[in-house]
Formats: structure tokens, sequence, C-alpha cells
């Protein structure tokens, strides 16, 4: 018996899905177009994405849904924008990861992601790669850790930020190799990939699409990707879990949420549109592009990786002692 690929089964839960919202939706919704709030600034990996999947979620809904960035504070003030607003369907909040480590990474937090917003889908995710200057005399991450290791304190990494993904994916791998290097947290991933391609710090992990263009320039060398298998954007560069750390593997993962007490059959059929757009091949391939991977849930699913992921994080966060107001 053969499997679908994740491109039908895809294609196969958006039809159920539409199908089963389709009759338990109100008429009326929606009503004007849908929001869609991205906590990052445009032109970033993750209004890149949501910006494609808006374009063709709103070919299935009948309404615009454009596309409203938000950034600052890793993502609280968009996300504290949605748990606020009004729960008609209207307003969405495209997430990342950070989300999930918010709780522990805040002291406080004017929002509670579990009880102030529901999830709607998870929808991609994108891998980090482990990328050096190439002034470094390092080809290949073994290389690199012996590298790290005979100078404890002596090199510094850039991250998008004190406790963003791309700062905890550096320090679970530098945490697991027994490796000590300085964290220098940037305002985002440009600046820290413009330090790290001048030399003002030697090492960084970053989302692929983020750093991809200087990889590809040769300002910066690939060691390693944090994905579970080789990505075909970089053929040649192997995973971390392939050569260092078996089952090692971070993503910068997005989804959907709404405000909680937002309408189920509404949920239901923003669920059915996005697993119409992610199994769309021109979606898919725009996508591609970015090194980002289309993925699809429901949103028990969703809401149960959130937990999960929370728990996971929770941990991380306090091995590393990161905390922020």
């Amino acid at each position: 018996m053969t499997h679908p690929d994740r491109r039908s089964l895809l294609v196969a839960l958006g039809a159920a899905a539409a199908s089963s919202a389709a009759q338990a939706q109100p008429a009326a919704w929606p009503a004007r177009p849908i929001r869609l709030i991205v906590p990052f600034p445009p032109g970033g990996p993750t209004d890149i994405v949501a910006r494609v999947l808006a374009e063709r979620m709103a070919r299935s809904l009948g309404q615009p849904i454009p596309v409203e960035n938000r950034p600052g504070a890793n993502g609280n003030i968009g996300n504290e924008a949605v748990a606020k607003a009004e729960p008609d369907g209207h307003t969405v909040l495209y997430n990342t990861s950070s989300i999930a480590l918010s709780p522990a990474l805040y002291t406080r937090l004017p929002y509670d992601t579990m009880r102030d917003l529901a999830p709607v889908v998870q929808t991609a995710t994108i891998p980090l790669v482990l990328a050096v200057n190439p002034s470094l005399p390092v080809h290949d991450v073994r290389g690199f850790v012996e590298h790290v290791r005979a100078r404890p304190g002596g090199l510094s990494y850039g991250s998008a930020g004190n406790g963003n993904v791309t700062h905890l994916g550096a320090f679970l791998l530098l945490r697991s190799q027994g490796l000590e290097a300085v964290h220098v947290g940037y305002r985002g991933s440009a600046p820290a990939l413009v330090d790290a391609a001048a030399g003002q710090v030697q090492f960084l992990t970053d989302t692929v699409n983020s750093a991809l263009p200087l990889i590809r320039e040769g300002r910066l060398r690939a060691l390693a990707v944090t994905s579970p298998a080789r990505l075909a954007l970089l053929p040649d560069v192997p995973t971390i879990a392939e050569t260092l750390i078996p089952g090692f593997e971070v993503g910068a993962w997005q989804g959907m949420m709404v405000p909680a007490r937002t309408p189920p059959a509404v949920i239901a059929r923003l669920n059915a549109a996005a697993l119409q757009a992610l199994g769309d091949p021109e979606v898919r391939a725009r996508l591609a592009e970015q090194g980002t991977e289309p993925l699809g849930s429901t949103p028990e699913e969703y809401g149960r990786m959130l937990r999960e992921e929370t728990a996971r994080w929770g941990r991380v966060i306090a091995e590393s002692g990161v905390r922020l107001e």
C-alpha cells in the first residue's frame, strides 16, 4: 500500500475541511476584508510566507486578506493585538515559534496564549542554518566544534534577538557540545547577518531563507542545517543530525491563530482555506524558493503542538538563563 505525499494529503484534507465548514458556516462570514496580523517587519522571512498564503486564501474566502505588520517585542505586540481583537473571524494572527518561547522569556505578558488565542493551523517551518564568516578556518561542523572548543568564550555569535529561536538554536548546539561563546542579540536577522558577513560576529544560526543570499554570494559559509533531512536549496550542506547530534531538529515554525471565542465554524473555514493554499502547486513552489516546508494540520493538532513546544522551550530557556522584561 502506498502512502500519499504531503501535497496529496493537504489537498484531501483541504477538500474535506471545506465541505464540512461550508455546511456549518454562517453565510455572513466573511463580511469584509480579513486582517492578517504579522508581528514582524515587512520583507522578513515570516512576512514573505504570510503574504503568499494570504493571496491564495483570499481567493478561497472571497475577501481580500491585507497583511498588517505589527513588529516588536519578539512578536508580542502583534500577538497582543489579535488576542484583544473582536472574535469575529476578521482578525487573524500569523504567528511564529516565538509565541511558544514568550511565556518563559518574559516576566510579564499582556496576554495568555492558551487562554486568549485559538489555534487554526500550523502552516510551515523554516530550518535554521549554521553559518560562519569565511575567515573562520573551518569547513565542516566538526571542525567548527573543535575550533570553538579551543577558544572558550573567544568567539561571538549573532541572532535576531535575545530569546529568539535563532539565539536558542545556537544555544542548544553549543550546550550539547559543552562549548562557550558570546551571544550578541540584534534587532532582527538582517543586522545580525550583515555583521556576521563583516566579521563583527564569527557565526550564527539563522533561517535559511534569510541567510541564503549571503551564502550564495560567498559572504557566509554554510556548515550545517537544523532540519531532519538535507535541503534542496543547499544539497551539499549536511544536517546537524547526520554529522553531530542524532535527532537534532530546530526550526522557525509558523501558523495561524484567532482570538479566543471565535466561532468554531469560522475557524473550520479558515483552516480549510489554509490547507487548500498549502496544497496548491504554485504556492508550494513559491515557498520552496524560500527554503520553507509547507505543513498543514487540524486546529486540534496545532493546539497540541503549541503546548508541547511551549513546554520544550520553557526548559531550554530556563537552562539558558535568559529573561526579558
